[in-house]
């Protein structure tokens, strides 16, 4: 079983291709920075929508303090371009809450800000060799500032939902299930024995994705696609949130204490479910992936339908092991990048696409949309794999790691391609529900199907 890493780069000089991709990632994610931030006015841009999250102005100049901080200062040696303002862009100097009253570049100088920053990276980007320190070998530092601020464009994204008032964004609606969809089975078996997790190759991969080893998982039963919102309807229709058989008891304490009875963004009429997404209100469809619930949510929905959760190992052997081969994938579908067919990515849809879609993205076992749609809580607290080194900071991982925080697999329909992937890692505290994260449940097999 290896570890395996991209098998696309274009032909011909190989640091030209990458600094081919590393300027295509950089341009991508600036493009969907300006959508998010010129489609509304300055009043939107500087309020704030919801405690949870920051104003829109202080993510699109954070953006620009870490690609100053990380590709004109520390790889281009560059002199610092605005030093005054590396504190209020600190996101572990200011919580969201307190943001908003921070001295915070106003709309117009925040995007001559960053397009100076971007103006100056291009340069360095077209001198720098990419080999020569682990920074900048394979053009990690640009990969990893691309998907800085993809992860930014994703929770500015979320912002733009909990945002009030008319719709601001658009975007075509994915298409209709295919054909196939309601004959899927239910769950797909996969067989115990040990798989390759993480990886020591992937050159953008970020250091909690590291380094490959090796997991025994025994034989377990996943779900073939998310956990729908009209399964999910019948958990609310019998009780789930007044039994407290269901909950763990934090979950349980804090629904009580706050009030919960459904997703976040649901809302009862009559005998119709509506939710509102993005300024629109609209029915449930019944037949998509169940989005905005939290991991007590998910928890008690699995007990209650006589499952559970996967574990973080259990997912990640179910998206990229290939049984016949024994070897570890980059994706669900092989080794090649993400594209249009395999997955619901970078916000091409403002919704998850119904279950069962994305058949040429299915896992070698047949599992289907286990990237992209919605990001799938796992029964894992975040934790280091063995061997894990902190690169280049410890505050992207390492703070974080313990029981406090609970592991997303997958991505969502609004997470883009340069950061997702079959080892990548995300984290939350099991409360959330603004994030676009739903689940899908999972059963120890027994013996004789193992």
């Amino acid at each position: 079983m290896t570890d395996t890493g991209p098998s696309t780069e274009p032909a011909g000089d190989p640091v030209e291709a990458l600094r081919q991709r590393a300027l295509h990632a950089l341009t991508a994610a600036r493009e969907r920075t300006s959508t998010l931030t010129t489609c509304v006015e300055e009043p939107d841009l500087t309020a704030q929508h919801s405690p949870l999250m920051s104003p829109l102005v202080w993510d699109l100049a954070h953006i620009g303090n870490q690609e100053e901080l990380w590709l004109l200062r520390a790889v281009g040696g560059r002199e610092a371009l605005r030093p005054d303002i590396d504190k209020v862009y600190d996101a572990f100097e200011h919580p969201r809450a307190e943001r908003p009253s921070l001295p915070l570049l106003p709309p117009a100088e925040a995007r001559h800000y960053v397009a100076d920053v971007r103006n100056r990276v291009l340069d360095i980007l077209e001198a720098a060799p990419l080999q020569g320190s682990p920074l900048v070998d394979a053009g990690f530092a640009f990969g990893m500032i691309a998907q800085h601020e993809q992860q930014h464009d994703e929770t500015m994204l979320i912002t733009h939902q909990l945002r009030r008032g008319p719709a601001a964004l658009t975007a075509p609606p994915p298409g209709s299930a295919p054909a196939d969809a309601a004959a899927l089975p239910s769950e797909v078996l996969v067989p115990g024995g040990p798989f390759t997790m993480g990886t020591s190759t992937e050159p953008w991969a970020l250091d909690n994705e590291r380094p490959a080893h090796t997991r025994d998982v025994p034989s377990f039963h996943i779900d073939t696609v998310p956990v729908s919102n009209g399964a999910y309807a019948c958990f609310v229709a019998d009780g789930g949130y007044d039994d407290p058989r269901w909950w763990a008891p934090e979950g349980w304490a804090h629904i009580r204490e706050h009030g919960l009875a459904a997703p976040l963004f649901w809302r009862r009429e009559g005998t119709q479910w509506l939710r509102r997404r993005f300024g629109v209100t609209e029915p449930v469809p019944p037949n998509e992936p169940v989005v905005h619930v939290s991991w007590y949510e998910a928890d008690a929905y699995a007990r209650w339908a006589g499952r559970r959760l996967p574990t973080e190992a259990e997912w990640e052997k179910a998206a990229r092991h290939d049984p016949v081969t024994g070897r570890s994938l980059r994706y669900p579908w092989g080794d090649a990048d993400p594209a249009p067919e395999h997955a619901n990515l970078g916000q091409r849809h403002l919704q998850p696409a119904p279950v069962g879609s994305y058949p040429e993205g299915a896992s070698r076992l047949g599992v289907r949309q286990l990237m992209g749609d919605v990001w799938e809580w796992t029964a894992s607290d975040f934790l280091p794999y063995p061997g894990f080194a902190a690169f280049p900071y410890p505050e992207y991982s390492e703070v974080f790691f313990g029981s406090a925080y609970k592991v997303l697999r997958g991505g969502s329909f609004a997470v883009d391609p340069v950061a997702c992937r079959g080892t990548f890692r995300n984290w939350d505290l099991p409360i959330r529900r603004q994030i676009f994260a739903g689940f899908r449940t999972a059963r120890t097999a027994a013996p004789e199907s193992a």
